[in-house]
């Protein structure tokens, strides 16, 4: 099992991605932006290429309340406060005018001042907040109190200077010790509670400075806030075609908030889609620009109406259509931004499994049924007995149907419904199941266990007479680069083949290279969502995390987020870890974390197939209860 590569390397914490979700929806509500992300980082800050906002790490290994608090907190601050309130071309100039000496001390009380400007800010807006805040305020207190005492004694000045600051902003500057020479910069601490926007913070700033730059000498060591850096900004080499100079300069103007940027880098990167940008050597989206031809305004979805040549003696004219006309005609798919941003790139193609008819997978296949027989006898049989034995319910309060024994109705109610129904019980179970396999070359010596499993599926669902489908799906390893991921969808089952026996197809399961599985839930979940059954279960069956040419970091909460998804569609997902011995504890909390409780474990290679009808048994009850 892979183990996931975190921004910090030698940490291996599991990310609790539907914790990470549910603040991502606050995130979305507060800016009124759907397409932020929100990840975990050591410092909150922005990143406008990302469109992502990120949590501190700093809230990790507290109390479920405070951490909780603490984390709500970064939220509420940077896409209630920062988002909108904080100036970036008053910030941008400030970088540029900046003195060189205490850089860095100067950046971190700036953040400081306009975190403390913000919070005062949202707090008056939402009173819902003020607990939160405080939370956040006294846990970081207690960290700033520590921090002033051991880098004021180890001479760290500008970083204990900071803490100094933190400490009288929120307790007051009465009530904070420090050198002596800090207490000359009480009176303009005092004044951050007249500051009404970032320039205010700014004077500030300037005015500390000017008076404690001959007390202290160094810079300081350690950062405490990374709201925003001139790398998470357009460079200088960013512009626009017609010759734009500014940065910060676009159609509507100047962008004066971190939202404004966000909204007008997502807008850039929404344009930059579409085959006329083969033609382009500069960020423009112009047009044909020939002089004897008309301009033709560039849009995505334009097919490509001219192919060039160079003078160069590689491949002829006839050659480049050629190719050309080949790659349109094959049965390839691009993912696009349907399955999501992590999917960008994606290319699959969906096809039938080759399924081997030799008779040696004939015998085994007759073999694998007559073991499995009692238990797919025995567990149709008690389907089929809780659907006759289902109680017969009556539905009351009906305009009509049967006349009701109870007639009180006609003289206590103005509009009396009298009559009921019975409702009769169903000879089919209203359901649809959908089954993903895990082809990914970890699965090889677990093939053989995991074929019976998938057959005892197959048959009992056959025997049901349940539309089902069963999937094989894997990502091409060796081919994946950048720019293009090849995955594949492998048809064992079709939902059209009805109650066709695909057991020889099953036989026929491979195991191949990567599992994107985030994809490949998205992808079925497309296939279950228009059917007309009332109950849908997708089942799926691997054995470990997420991993993909580039998704190993973002697969699990990429695959959290897919399972959602299906669920808001009411398709419930279950999952089964197939695995040769016994999961362990953290395995189990990550499955956890991406399936919440329909996760299962089989303990051993011969319980796949006890794992599966323990599974099965559990939907189909639910069906039977709810039908």
């Amino acid at each position: 099992m892979t183990s996931v590569n975190r921004f910090i390397q030698f940490n291996n914490e599991t990310i609790d991605a539907r914790k990470l979700m549910h603040y991502e929806n606050i995130a979305k509500a507060l800016s009124k932006n759907t397409n932020i992300l929100v990840n975990e980082r050591k410092l909150i800050e922005f990143q406008p290429a990302d469109q992502t906002i990120s949590l501190s790490v700093f809230w990790r290994h507290r109390e479920d309340t405070i951490m909780h608090a603490g984390r709500l907190s970064d939220i509420y601050l940077l896409a209630g406060g920062f988002w909108k309130h904080f100036n970036v071309p008053a910030w941008m100039e400030f970088l540029k005018e900046k003195p060189n000496h205490l850089s860095k001390l100067l950046d971190q009380l700036l953040f400081c001042l306009e975190e403390f400007r913000l919070m005062e800010m949202i707090q008056k807006e939402r009173v819902g907040t003020v607990k939160i805040f405080r939370s956040r305020i006294q846990t970081y207190l207690a960290f700033h109190k520590q921090q002033l005492l051991v880098n004021s004694q180890k001479g760290f000045f500008a970083d204990a200077f900071i803490s100094y600051v933190y400490i009288g902003l929120h307790e007051g500057t009465m009530h904070v010790k420090g050198p002596e020479n800090f207490q000359l910069a009480n009176t303009i601490i005092q004044k951050a509670y007249e500051s009404v926007n970032t320039q205010d913070s700014l004077d500030l700033v300037y005015q500390l400075y000017y008076l404690l730059q001959k007390y202290i000498n160094e810079d300081s060591l350690h950062e405490y806030y990374a709201i925003l850096s001139a790398s998470n900004l357009p460079s200088v080499d960013f512009h626009y075609h017609q010759g734009t100079k500014d940065t910060l300069v676009g159609e509507e103007g100047i962008k004066e908030t971190i939202e404004e940027i966000f909204r007008s880098w997502h807008r850039e990167n929404e344009q930059e889609d579409g085959v006329h940008l083969q033609y382009e050597l500069e960020h423009g989206r112009d047009g044909v620009a020939d002089q004897n031809i008309a301009s033709q305004e560039g849009r995505e979805g334009h097919e490509i109406t001219q192919i060039g040549q160079g003078r160069s003696s590689g491949d002829s004219r006839e050659n480049v259509v050629t190719e050309y006309k080949e790659e349109k005609s094959s049965d390839k798919k691009q993912a696009g931004k349907t399955f999501g941003k992590e999917h960008l790139h994606v290319e699959y193609e969906e096809k039938r499994i080759d399924g081997t008819t030799t008779v040696e997978n004939k015998l085994l296949l007759q073999a694998y049924r007559q073991e499995q027989a009692p238990f797919v006898r025995a567990f149709v049989q008690e389907m089929k007995k809780r659907m006759e034995q289902k109680k017969v319910d009556k539905r009351l309060n009906l305009s009509k149907g049967r006349l009701s024994s109870n007639l009180t109705t006609l003289w206590t109610e103005e509009r009396p419904k009298p009559f009921y129904k019975k409702n009769a019980p169903s000879t089919q179970l209203n359901a649809v199941f959908g089954l993903l396999v895990d082809g990914s070359a970890s699965m090889q010596d677990k093939l053989d266990e995991t074929k019976k499993a998938v057959l005892l599926f197959h048959d009992v669902l056959r025997q049901l007479k349940i539309s089902h489908e069963i999937v094989l799906h894997y990502e091409d390893a060796f081919e994946a680069s950048d720019s293009k991921q090849p995955n594949t969808f492998e048809w064992i089952h079709k939902l059209e083949d009805g109650v066709k026996d695909s057991g020889l197809n099953i036989l026929s399961i491979e195991a191949h290279e990567d599992n994107r599985d985030g994809f490949a839930i998205r992808w079925m979940g497309k296939r279950l969502e228009s059917r007309v059954e009332a109950h849908k279960f997708l089942l799926v069956f691997s054995d470990g995390e997420p991993s993909a040419f580039g998704y190993a970091q973002n697969g699990i909460m990429d695959t959290a987020e897919a399972v959602v998804e299906l669920e808001r569609k009411h398709i419930s997902v279950l999952h089964l870890f197939l695995n040769d011995r016994e999961a362990t504890e953290e395995q189990l909390d990550l499955f956890l974390l991406i399936f919440g409780k329909k996760t299962a474990a089989a303990a051993s290679l011969e319980k796949f197939s006890d794992e599966t009808l323990r599974l099965l048994r559990k939907m189909l009850h639910h069906v039977v209860k709810n039908t």
